[in-house]
Order: structure tokens, then C-alpha cells, then sequence
């Protein structure tokens, strides 16, 4: 995204609301009685610390009832059985996020083939990076839209991140007949009815091979060592050659 240094401050301080939301929002619910906790009492909480607390108002009310949703979220995965319990976000441990739930929002514009305009609340307009085609303008439907967004902190800066609504048609089954694939070296794909499919390089030596053939000449010679025990092919998919005891490595004087 293309921010100047005024946006990145904007954006930074509604990152770190929703971490402390998320921390004071675990600590209301740990305090209070099981019978007291419901999303009703939670929503309430939160917008009366909204209200009290001046820079927790630098954070959109629907990015913070996106926080609650997924705080109740954690938790509903909790129960069953499928992650731990919510824990506090520390500050140099959890990742810096905001999202935007509400895709209307947003108001997309594509200005560039590399280059687009998105709304972000309480910021303005932001430049972001074209990267993907997006269901915009004359594209966008009832069933292909853009649902809302997630702005994340990277090494690199602000990305952001579009949650898209598309339908995509089923594959229909496959009417040919069955064949079988095996996977190879000097033939990629080898099929049960002859049809084998090759790399499809062009030949450019003077032999009349192709300049990658040299490669598979040399994966041909570690696989036959690999067979006759004399090279070992570890993990990371280097060769090691096995000399025998008492045969020291031939040296240049």
C-alpha cells in the first residue's frame, strides 16, 4: 500500500486498539461469571469503552465488533475441542491487523492496471497495489463482490487483503476413459495409453538437445549412484557421495 507518514500513524494506532480491545475484552470475560457472559453484555462493554476512552475511538465501531466476533469466535473453537483457549496479544508477539468487515465501505477504484483506490474508515483514500483481478464496477454482482477487507503489518509495511465472494462453476466429471500416470525424469508424465508428455523444450545445442539436458544427465548419475549404495540423498536433496575407508579426496597442488 502507499501510505504517507500521516496514514501509517493513523493505521498504526487503530492496529494497536484492537490489540488492547482484544486484552481488555479477555479480561471482562474472565472476570465475569459464566452466567453473565453473553455477546449482548460484551457489545455493551465495548461501546461504553469507546465512549470513555478517547484513543480507543480511533478505531472504527465495526472493526470493533469485528473484534468481538472473532474473540467469541476463539473461544466457540474452544469448546470444541479444536484450539486452545484466548490468551492476551502481546505487543511485540501478535501480529498488527485491522479489518473492515463491511465491503461497501471500501469504493474500489481501479485507476491503474497496476494501481487502485480503496476508502479505508477514518484514514481517507489509500493507493494499494493491483496485483489480482477484483470484482469491481461492471464485474461486480450478487454473486461476485467483495465482501469486506484485513489490513496487515508486514516486514514491508501495511498490506492489505480483500475478501472476495465469487461462484465458481462445479467441474463436471470426466467422460474419457481411465488412464494411468507415472511420474519420471527423462519423461515427465509416462501414461497407460502411450500419450507420454515430455518438458517440450526446444533443442538448441548444436547436438540437436536441449541446454537442460545436461541436468537430467546429472540427476540420472545421482539417482543410479543413489541405487548402487554409493550416494546418500539426504532431506534437502543434495548428494553425498561415499568414498570408501582409507581413500582420502584427490587435491590440487
Amino acid at each position: 500500500m502507499g501510505l504517507t507518514p500521516a496514514q501509517v500513524r493513523l493505521i498504526d494506532g487503530q492496529a494497536h486498539a484492537v490489540r488492547t480491545t482484544w486484552n481488555l475484552l479477555h479480561d471482562w470475560w474472565t472476570m465475569l461469571p459464566k452466567g453473565k457472559r453473553t455477546l449482548a453484555a460484551a457489545d455493551a462493554a465495548i461501546r461504553q469503552a469507546r465512549k470513555d476512552i478517547d484513543w480507543l475511538a480511533v478505531l472504527p465501531a465495526q472493526a470493533a465488533q469485528a473484534v468481538l466476533k472473532t474473540y467469541f469466535q476463539a473461544w466457540k473453537n474452544c469448546w470444541e475441542g479444536r484450539t486452545e483457549a484466548p490468551i492476551f496479544k502481546a505487543r511485540f508477539r501478535s501480529v498488527m491487523s485491522v479489518d473492515i468487515p463491511q465491503g461497501r465501505d471500501l469504493q474500489i477504484e481501479c485507476v491503474h492496471r497496476r494501481w487502485g483506490m480503496v476508502n479505508i474508515p477514518k484514514v481517507g483514500r489509500v493507493r494499494f497495489r493491483w496485483t489480482k483481478d477484483l470484482p469491481v464496477g461492471k464485474h461486480a454482482g450478487a454473486d461476485n463482490k467483495i465482501t469486506g477487507a484485513r489490513l496487515i503489518k508486514e516486514a514491508l509495511g501495511w498490506h492489505i487483503a480483500f475478501r472476495v465472494q465469487i461462484l465458481a462453476p462445479s467441474p463436471e466429471p470426466h467422460a474419457g476413459p481411465e488412464v494411468g500416470i507415472d511420474v519420471g525424469v527423462s519423461i515427465p508424465l509416462a501414461l497407460s495409453d502411450q500419450n507420454h508428455q515430455d518438458h517440450g523444450r526446444p533443442a538448441h545445442l548444436l547436438d540437436g538437445t536441449a541446454d537442460r539436458d545436461k541436468w537430467l544427465n546429472a540427476a540420472r548419475n545421482v539417482l543410479h549412484l543413489y541405487r548402487t549404495g554409493h550416494a546418500l540423498i539426504p532431506a534437502a536433496g543434495r548428494a553425498v557421495v561415499r568414498r570408501p575407508r582409507g581413500v582420502e579426496p584427490a587435491t590440487v597442488r
